[in-house]
């Protein structure tokens, strides 16, 4: 399907809504920090490695709306304090064109890295200026596609955000095929994680283990505990969680303050 602009949209759910309100709350309230960096020459800057085409139809309702490099990029806008630049990647070197020509027709100054996120972390990283603020969103379509590389090559930089999806219904429905596998999603997701997940115990508790495992290599990277916002589907059922991760207390604060906007649960 074609959007107004004549060029492809991404099909997604309705829960996307949810997602990309969060991320438009996020860089709307985390504005005045964006503006100490702005104006004091190091700059802001938004990553985002599955971008996809920068526009999506919601299959449930038809409604076309911004994907998140365009929600981050307006949002910024409208708060007067625009980001330095924009990185965007993608597997999809089409979808990935698509997202950039998008930016670029609204003033965005954006660079582009095609190929898995294993690969466009580490290129982006290597551009990154040291004392700048970065803002990084990671929205895989699943858990396979966000091995723990990706979070540790931003890892370093010290203003650093991420806001990170982690699909709790990926987990839920394939934890014991690939709980069965030695080297697959689960190791690279949270390498070293069969050292510490007892695997008799039931799933759920033995899912629950792997998630705080894979809290517990944040924090060794210097990370307090993420902040968790559980995002359920129409029938309740769990689908993703949108944590944020950052080394600062006042994102924490901000997060706090936006993180919940439909009255959703926690973590378990």
């Amino acid at each position: 399907m074609l959007d107004e602009d004549g060029l492809p949209l991404d099909d997604v759910g309705i829960w996307t809504k949810e997602k990309h309100e969060r991320l438009r709350k996020y860089v709307d309230i985390t504005r005045g920090v964006r503006r100490k960096w702005v104006q004091g020459g190091s700059g802001a800057t938004y990553i985002d490695l599955f971008c996809g085409t920068g526009r999506a139809v919601v299959r449930e309702t038809g409604e076309r709306i911004d994907g998140s490099p365009l929600v981050a990029f307006r949002t910024a806008v409208d708060g007067k304090v625009p980001f330095s630049k924009i990185f965007i990647g993608d597997e999809s070197e089409e979808k990935l064109l698509t997202a950039r020509t998008r930016l670029m027709a609204v003033g965005a100054a954006v660079s582009i890295e095609a190929g898995k996120a294993t690969e466009t972390a580490a290129r982006v990283a290597a551009q990154l200026n040291k004392t700048a603020l970065h803002l990084v969103f990671l929205d895989p379509f699943s858990l396979d596609d966000l091995p723990f590389s990706v979070i540790e090559a931003f890892s370093s930089f010290k203003y650093v955000d991420m806001l990170i999806h982690v699909s709790a219904q990926d987990l839920q429905r394939n934890w014991d095929r690939y709980a069965a596998s030695t080297d697959g999603t689960l190791d690279r997701f949270a390498p070293g994680w069969r050292n510490r997940v007892d695997l008799r115990q039931r799933r759920e508790a033995g899912r629950a283990a792997y998630i705080s495992y894979w809290v517990s290599k944040i924090e060794a990277l210097g990370f307090p505990p993420g902040r968790f916002e559980l995002i359920t589907g129409s029938n309740k059922q769990r689908l993703y969680w949108l944590v944020l991760i950052s080394r600062h207390k006042r994102a924490a604060e901000f997060w706090d303050k936006i993180r919940n906007i439909t009255g959703q649960g926690e973590l378990f």
